[in-house]
């Protein structure tokens, strides 16, 4: 295993890949650098003298600048780097998008549905319209365990604690993204439960559905009924009945949709992780599935490789615009908007916005950008897509799924036990990350730092998310995990 990695030419720093300790001599493009201070794994050691103001350069693209003189083989990190970004940019088209090339279709075992997308799993799910039924959906999953076996994979509950008290875009986005759970292909059927007297009630919800006289959707308001507990139960038996001859056959890759997150990074995220899963991307586009990238305030300081990108211009337009909302929505709340990385991200070695945001948009390989989605909207074109959505990981993850991704990627350096309303496969950047929580993680991208070939380990992941798409379980549904966020954006009543 190298010492240190130097990840493009025109780098003037090299990611160390153990912890080196100053007096240390390292080669680095066949010539002897001495580290002149201690470097913790994942950090960035100075190939050569910076004077103060400065690039320091990684990934090909400035990451910040010298706040002083930092001399060759010294540490760098957020004691001597600081930002370039500033405010609201403008941007030109200057496209340089490839096709990929086409590849044999992979197939995986998946449950068709009416509306012509692809389930990866068949499960029973039981969403309360308002929090003040949350108590009462996790009593009815608890109770309709029974119900498991034949077609029904799983009885699940999404609680949350919005439906009621909110306003304008706020109510609207829990509507949307409620909606678009309600009609997932993951779930085979719906109880919609709801109390009575909140702002989304039941009626209001069924505009909101692709299909709300589905016969596998049944709707119960608690308030209209006797014993909610008794009435909620024949309404799963019921649903249970129409899911009970379902069963998985043979489907085309081209029917995944996939998203694509990142959470508690480190330095080797950008390296290793969330490089394979760009491949991973490159070879699902290729094979004519979908993929989707969100976070946008991680793509601050990235955005123009994703720009330049784009498949035309409308698509570019549309791109700057989910940049610049998303700016404007810092600066309305009197927010900094190029101060993102988080404590862990530093500890890890990440030192600027831009140091994560390259890092993070290595997740979209290098395919076009075929579409840019504003939150809660679906997938309707194949290929790579852009979706509106904060970096918090449970409320992104959740778009993704809402997005109408029958999977989350999830990459991270520093491991994280959450999941998803869909399977979320989590991704360690190193190899000690993935040893020490194997009940966390599902895939090792760090084999990459022991040389393994880029093709091998992407084919790796391609081939565990088959698994995981015909029914092969993750780490966090077999602990019985499953989390739902929506994005909160007003006051609250």
């Amino acid at each position: 295993m190298r010492d240190v990695l130097k990840i493009n030419p025109a780098d003037n720093v090299a990611v160390c890949l153990r912890a080196v300790s100053a007096g240390e001599v390292l080669t680095v493009d066949g010539c002897d650098i001495t580290a002149v201070t201690d470097v913790p794994a994942g950090h960035k050691l100075a190939l050569q003298d910076i004077a103060a103001g400065g690039h320091v350069v990684k990934y090909g693209y400035p990451i910040g600048e010298a706040k002083c003189d930092i001399a060759k083989g010294s540490h760098i990190h957020v004691h001597n780097l600081h930002t370039l970004l500033s405010g609201e940019l403008s941007y030109e088209y200057n496209p340089t998008g490839v096709d990929v090339d086409a590849m044999p279709h992979a197939t995986f075992m998946g449950y068709p549905r009416k509306d012509g997308r692809v389930g990866v799993r068949n499960e029973l799910w039981i969403m309360p319209t308002v929090g003040c039924v949350n108590d009462i959906a996790l009593e009815l999953e608890k109770a309709a365990q029974e119900l498991v076996g034949g077609g029904v994979e799983a009885v699940l509950s999404f609680r949350h604690p919005y439906g009621c008290s909110q306003m304008s875009e706020d109510q609207e986005n829990t509507r949307t993204i409620l909606g678009d759970l309600i009609s997932h292909p993951n779930a085979g059927a719906v109880l919609v439960l709801g109390l009575g007297c909140e702002n989304s009630g039941v009626d209001i919800l069924k505009n909101y559905i692709a299909e709300p006289d589905s016969p596998r959707i049944r709707y119960l308001v608690c308030q209209d009924v006797e014993d909610e507990m008794e009435a909620g139960m024949q309404l799963l038996r019921e649903l249970k009945a129409e899911m009970d001859g379902d069963v998985r056959v043979p489907c085309d890759a081209d029917k995944l949709v996939i998203g694509l997150k990142c959470g508690g990074s480190d330095g080797f995220s950008g390296i290793t992780a969330n490089p394979v899963i760009g491949a991973f991307s490159d070879m699902l586009v290729a094979q004519g599935g979908s993929t989707i990238l969100t976070e946008v305030p991680e793509m601050f300081g990235a955005e123009t490789i994703l720009m330049e990108r784009c498949k035309d211009e409308e698509t570019f337009r549309k791109t700057v615009a989910l940049i610049n909302d998303f700016k404007q929505y810092f600066e309305s709340h009197h927010q900094t908007i190029y101060e993102n990385p988080s404590p862990g991200n530093k500890a890890g070695g990440i030192s600027t916005l831009e140091d994560k945001a390259l890092g993070c948009t290595q997740k979209s390989g290098k395919a076009k950008v075929m579409d840019v989605l504003a939150y809660g909207q679906r997938v309707t074109c194949p290929g790579l897509n852009l979706l509106s959505a904060p970096g918090n990981d449970l409320v992104a993850s959740t778009a993704l799924a809402a997005a109408g991704a029958q999977i989350v990627l999830f990459s991270t350096g520093r491991g994280t036990p959450f999941a998803s309303p869909v399977p979320t496969v989590k991704i360690a950047s190193n190899t000690p990350l993935a040893k020490k929580k194997s009940n966390w993680i599902d895939f090792n991208a760090g084999r990459l730092l022991e040389d393994l070939p880029m093709e091998e380990v992407a084919q790796g992941l391609m081939d565990l998310v088959l698994a995981v798409a015909s029914g092969e379980e993750v780490c966090s549904e077999r602990r019985g995990f499953h989390d739902l966020a929506i994005f909160k954006s007003g006051v609250t009543l």
